[in-house]
């Protein structure tokens, strides 16, 4: 009798993105980076979603972040539009800051 050997068990693209982002700070960081300067508003907040759950769920992230659990579902929503406080506060609640960089100008 020979014993077929299981599949390897799947996981959707966000699930894997969330369990990285959850154990890789770097790679949280690099994910966000890439949709700031490549990606719209609705790109930004899925992320923000994604990574809320990485974090602990919208609720844990609310109380880390102080501020109010209900406003926070609706600011990461797909229209969501989030103040700068707001932002701020969450992405300190996640460990990371908003900061600008120059661009690469390229010297003729």
């Amino acid at each position: 009798m020979t014993r077929k050997s299981k599949s390897p068990t799947s996981r959707s693209h966000e699930a894997a993105t969330v369990e990285s982002v959850r154990n890789d700070p770097v790679f949280a960081a690099e994910y966000l980076n890439a949709i700031l300067e490549d990606g719209d508003q609705n790109e930004l907040m899925l992320a923000l979603r994604r990574m809320s759950e990485a974090f602990g769920g919208v609720q844990k992230l609310a109380r880390s972040a102080k501020l109010n659990a209900n406003t926070l579902y609706r600011t990461l929503s797909s229209k969501g539009n989030p103040e700068l406080k707001s932002l701020r506060a969450v992405l300190r609640a996640m460990g990371m800051q908003l900061t600008v960089r120059p661009l690469r100008i390229k010297v003729a």
